[in-house]
């Protein structure tokens, strides 16, 4: 991805149309790779030791940082558009309104859970009288959290960050096709976000280990037989709820943004920047 950027900024111009790389390619490309790649290494390695000392998920931090950061910016561009009359004082009013919505929605949801119940034979109670058994098993309605927008919109924007350097009329408009400011593109962001929510949901959720420790434990869910039958309950309770947070997911990562462009808003708005926001705070909140 590094080589990709370090070529795609060889195609920056100036004002009279002299290249902006006064260097030589071969060694521009070197140094820019290299310097991105130190880079990337560097924040995982922040993101690490941020982990470990138990504050809250590292990288997922720094991704937060790099969102929070960019929010005074556009509060700023956003109040000069309506001191120069080119934003109606009531789409913004209407705009802070979604925000505001989408916001409490990814909470409500977030927060959401089905709760399992669990018995437990009298012999594991009178072991456990000083200890709190857990009595439930939770299963959250979003079970793959904030991946399934975060890989599908790595995938769909890495075709139009390399066809971008290409002065080719037809690979331009594949480039323009795949434009995250599109149509197409939030259509596709939508399929994809729902197949990689049911593609992490079976890797996170795994059915059979829970069903062995709650046998282990002398624990059974009322009305299930142990093993197999508690495996095969609990992954279907669990596919019915990815169903709905796949649906939640998708159109939390493309309905903003069609609502604040069929508003005429020159600035992008995009749910999966929220999700990420508010999931990383309640996540940090817990922690």
């Amino acid at each position: 991805q590094a080589v990709g950027v370090a070529i795609g900024l060889q195609s920056l111009t100036g004002k009279g149309g002299e290249s902006a790389i006064m260097i030589d390619s071969t060694t521009f490309i070197t140094v820019a790779a290299f310097s991105m790649l130190t880079g990337t290494m560097l924040l995982m390695w922040i993101g690490e030791q941020i982990t470990q000392r138990g504050v809250g998920n590292g990288i997922s931090l720094i991704i937060f940082a790099g969102i929070v950061s960019s929010i005074p910016s556009a509060i700023g561009g956003t109040i000069n558009l309506v001191n120069t009359g080119e934003l109606n004082f009531l789409v913004v009013l209407a705009i802070l309104a979604i925000i505001i919505v989408t916001v409490g929605f990814i909470i409500y949801v977030e927060l959401g859970e089905r709760r399992v119940p669990v018995s437990y034979s009298r012999k594991v109670m009178m072991q456990n009288q000083k200890k709190r058994v857990m009595n439930y098993i939770p299963i959250k309605v979003n079970l793959s959290g904030v991946i399934p927008p975060i890989f599908a919109s790595a995938i769909l924007m890495f075709p139009s960050t390399i066809l971008q350097a290409s002065t080719n009329p037809i690979v331009q408009k594949i480039s323009d096709f795949l434009n995250p400011n599109s149509y197409t593109f939030n259509f596709m962001m939508f399929l994809f976000v729902i197949f990689f929510a049911y593609f992490y949901a079976s890797i996170v959720f795994n059915a059979k280990d829970i069903a062995d420790n709650l046998k282990r434990q002398g624990g059974f869910i009322p009305g299930v037989r142990p093993g197999v039958h508690t495996a095969e309950f609990l992954n279907e309770v669990a596919s019915r709820l990815t169903f709905w947070g796949a649906i939640y997911l998708a159109l939390i990562s493309t309905l903003p943004w069609i609502l604040v462009k069929s508003m005429g808003v020159p600035f992008y708005f995009g749910g999966t920047a929220v999700l990420i926001v508010v999931q990383v705070a309640l996540d940090t909140m817990r922690k």
